[in-house]
């Protein structure tokens, strides 16, 4: 504020202001396993939370703007821990492109999309009866929080900020009702059961087969209503037949010493916090790709990603 009196015409710019630190579907922070909490308050000392340095920048229209550090969790700096944790928490999004609580920070003040957001997930075995933060990032003009059909309370969102509730824990069905320009929203997390099945869902149903075009699987682990199991972590071993081949694994853990690449036919990751992903790559003749996931428990899935003939792209100098 003071430059900006000093150098009215200056144009200004934040060059590295969101450096805030979350791992995905962690709620507390874990020096041990090296994991920070996914709720929007852990930030080094360099660097601010994502909502304390958006709602300051959008108090002043001077400033154009800021750069968030990161969009996506990467290699190295594993701040704010050391080895044996192997890279950093700064990402709106893990490695693997899964969101993080601050991607739908952003996303509610950021664009016009509907955004109504419940953290945490609501798989607490042991805890029965403590107090639970639930955190709700949303763009609605206002959100009313029931568990178990039993009303917490109705609260008008600040702009540029989140609401917050103290709820004690009893597992069953956590549900927000939001309301935007008159428009109602609804969105629950529910407790759900033991992980029984895998859902394989590819980016896109058809590559092209240039040997170079690929293909993101995300893995999911499912309880047996088709409900996301988000505390799930059982290991997911892959095969692949047709004309391509797996380029890496991943899963998004900051603390995972597995490895991103196996030898033929040792391919596997486990999941984390319910999700892991497989990225796969085309040949060069059209096909068909297989991709079966297996686990323990006899869970398998299946999916298919055709490769069409590749087009030959005219030089044009």
């Amino acid at each position: 504020d003071k430059y900006h009196r000093d150098h009215p015409l200056q144009p200004l710019l934040g060059s590295e202001e969101a450096s805030t630190l979350c791992t995905r579907g962690i709620y507390a922070n874990d020096t041990i396993r090296g994991y920070v909490s996914d709720d929007d308050v852990n930030a080094p000392r360099w660097g601010a939370t994502a909502e304390r340095w958006w709602r300051y920048y959008a108090d002043r229209p001077w400033l154009a703007g800021a750069f968030v550090w990161t969009g996506f969790d990467y290699r190295g700096e594993p701040t704010p821990y050391a080895w044996p944790c192997i890279n950093s928490h700064f990402g709106v999004m893990d490695v693997c492109g899964f969101p993080k609580n601050n991607f739908y920070y952003y996303r509610s003040w950021w664009t016009d999309n509907d955004v109504l957001h419940l953290a945490p997930h609501w798989n607490w075995a042991g805890r029965e009866g403590q107090m639970i933060d639930v955190w709700c990032q949303s763009n609605c003009d206002s959100v009313e929080l029931s568990l178990n059909g039993a009303g917490l309370g109705t609260r008008i969102m600040p702009r540029n900020s989140h609401l917050e509730w103290n709820v004690r824990y009893a597992p069953g069905r956590l549900e927000a009702r939001g309301w935007k320009a008159g428009r109602e929203l609804r969105e629950t997390v529910e407790t759900t059961g033991e992980i029984a099945a895998l859902r394989l869902s590819p980016d896109r149903p058809a590559i092209r087969a240039d040997g170079e075009d690929v293909c993101v699987v995300n893995v999911t682990g499912e309880d047996d209503h088709g409900r996301e199991v988000p505390v799930a972590g059982a290991a997911v071993h892959f095969t692949l037949t047709g004309p391509g081949r797996i380029l890496g694994v991943g899963n998004g853990d900051p603390s995972s010493h597995e490895p991103d690449k196996c030898a033929p036919g040792e391919w596997e990751r486990r999941l984390f916090n319910g999700k892991c992903q497989i990225i796969l790559q085309a040949g060069r003749q059209p096909g068909m790709l297989v991709l079966r996931a297996s686990a323990g428990g006899g869970m398998s899935a299946e999916a298919s990603i055709r490769m069409n003939a590749a087009r030959i792209r005219p030089y044009i100098e």
